[in-house]
């Protein structure tokens, strides 16, 4: 006797777990900075269509493999909507940025998938925040790390919905935005249509959408619980910590066709320190305490060893020391030299006769008066492609800025002090300010302002560089310290202890901004006791993949013994 398989689907049934992955990906577009700030609302639903399609899937009998495909399908297309901009800079990192990226976020719902298989539904859907934070902790550590599209972020253009991120950090947006979508899913009992074919769905014909009242009533308390309390802290903050002023500089110098040598029109680089010189001279007023200059304003390599021999260096000196009381920070690349012994060289160090072992860093460079000793602080995450991937994935190399080839890095913060003795400043340089947890270790030892450095220009007019702008916001209230962000070809802004753009420039326009800023010196919950999300996450997920694991064996052994 032949099998008995359900009859294949048609019109509508066929096509509704396409349009629903492309749902669930237009809605987590729609809600991303850097859309209206009220969208980003969207976000708490925008996971309910995928799991309509994979309750959908999985109760008609569908394997694995098919769920997948639709859940990658969702993946990919949220990928390529937020973050096509990456191909601009770099056409197959893009690519890859893309494609690997949703690739590996699947992972989570596989786990989710084969968990909800093996424990049914309630450990199945409580499993599925558990992998895909655990996912995102993961991937704000390994080499080929980019969290970009930590659901956290989301928030980014909607901040004052998070205030309560100085508590939980962005992860805890990861948490909120789950569970909202996990009850509003639950709250529906069925389905979003009419069902005409029971075959191709496994529901009963005719039935319609209906509510649980309870899901939905607790859905709503989720949604509206941590806005208020997210409002309340805002009213009742206020800035903290003594002043300062502090003058930021947007050169505007094109890095595809004027800032590197080899470029079509490239300024030669004394032209560079000159305009740099020239936006400072100015706008510095006798209360700037502070300028910051962009991610690598001197772009020739600079041996760390003998900074002080060179031109450009004694050139700056000679500013400062026509204006006592003004100090610099300022991107640039450097060598840092270990002499022959590998011993003493770091794990990403070169080699050269003539240099022994060596590294190249995208550093930042600190000159605190015209005879103070120099600081430097080394880019530390890297980003995923030009500056850390190993060379067997050279081919898929991605550029958003800074010094190409496998850079070095340090393990530690630096911090830097002036003369201001309240005035510390955090070099956080580019791709770094997307970290929370990164940016909170520099406010750990000590900093009370932080200063971005960064060359967006990479990205042309896309979201990528206001993205990137939102991202501090986050920082901002996780650590409640000021922000001010100087750009290459970007936007330059100041940012204050709320999230609160207070002064930002325009996109790719040569110009100068200066504001006063609060030093704030007490630290958050989230500064004194690190990110607790993420590594709970991925403790909870090591124990249901274990657990799971082991249903799947035990599961085949049984059938085995019955065969």
């Amino acid at each position: 006797m032949a099998p008995v398989t359900a009859p294949a689907a048609t019109g509508w049934a066929y096509w509704l777990p396409s349009l629903l992955a492309l749902l669930s990906a237009g809605l987590l577009w729609a809600g991303w900075p850097v859309h209206p700030a009220p969208l980003a609302l969207l976000l708490l639903v925008a996971w309910v269509p995928y799991l309509l399609m994979e309750q959908r899937l999985t109760q008609s009998g569908a394997s694995g493999w098919k769920v997948w495909r639709y859940g990658y399908l969702t993946l990919v297309l949220w990928n390529l909507l937020t973050t096509y901009w990456v191909s601009f800079s770099t056409l197959g990192g893009g690519i890859a940025a893309v494609v690997c990226n949703a690739l590996m976020m699947s992972a989570a719902l596989a786990a989710f998938y084969h968990t909800k298989k093996r424990f049914g539904p309630l450990l199945g859907y409580l499993s599925l925040p558990i992998y895909w934070i655990a996912f995102e902790q993961l991937h704000l550590h390994w080499f080929l790390t980019w969290p970009w599209l930590t659901l956290g972020n989301g928030f980014a253009s909607a901040n004052q919905l998070v205030q309560w991120y100085e508590y939980t950090g962005f992860l805890g947006g990861s948490v909120w935005l789950w569970a909202v979508n996990l009850l509003v899913f639950l709250s529906i009992k069925n389905s979003t249509l009419k069902v005409e074919n029971e075959g191709a769905t496994g529901l009963p014909d005719g039935q319609f959408l209906t509510f649980n009242s309870s899901f939905l009533i607790a859905a709503l308390a989720a949604t509206l619980l941590p806005i208020g309390l997210s409002l309340l802290i805002a009213i009742r903050h206020e800035e903290k910590g003594t002043t300062a002023e502090v003058l930021v500089i947007q050169p505007n110098v094109d890095p595809f066709l004027e800032k590197f040598e080899g470029t079509p029109r490239f300024i030669p680089h004394d032209q560079q320190l000159t305009r740099l010189l020239s936006l400072t001279e100015q706008n510095i007023t006798p209360q700037t305490r502070l300028v910051l200059w962009p991610e690598t304003s001197l772009d020739e390599t600079y041996f760390e060893s003998t900074i002080e021999t060179y031109p450009k260096i004694q050139r700056i000196r000679s500013f400062l020391g026509q204006h006592p009381g003004l100090e610099l920070v300022t991107g640039l690349t450097t060598v840092g030299q270990y002499g022959p012994d590998k011993d003493n060289a770091s794990p990403t160090a070169r080699f050269r006769d003539d240099l022994g072992y060596y590294d190249l860093f995208n550093a930042a460079l600190h000159l605190g008066s015209a005879t103070g000793p120099a600081g430097f602080y080394h880019k530390s995450r890297l980003v995923p492609g030009v500056e850390g991937v190993p060379p067997w994935l050279s081919m898929f190399v991605i550029d958003l800025g800074g010094s190409a080839g496998g850079l070095g890095s340090q393990p530690e913060r630096s911090v830097y002090q002036t003369a201001q003795p309240a005035l510390r400043v955090a070099p956080v340089i580019c791709y770094e300010s997307v970290y929370g947890d990164f940016v909170a270790d520099y406010v750990a030892k000590g900093a009370t302002l932080i200063g971005i450095i960064t060359n967006d220009g990479w990205w042309s007019d896309s979201p990528g560089h206001a993205q990137h702008l939102q991202y501090a916001t986050l920082r901002a209230i996780e650590t409640r310290r000021d922000v001010a962000r100087s750009a290459n070809t970007g936007i330059s802004a100041f940012i204050n202890q709320k999230g609160e753009i207070v002064q930002q420039t325009g996109w790719w326009v040569q110009t100068t901004s200066r504001a006063t800023v609060h030093l704030n010196t007490e630290l958050t919950f989230y500064v004194r006791h690190g990110e607790l999300i993420g590594p709970a996450c991925q403790a909870l997920a090591v124990l249901l993949l274990l657990g799971t694991a082991t249903a799947a064996v035990v599961g085949r052994k049984r059938i085995a013994d019955m065969a």
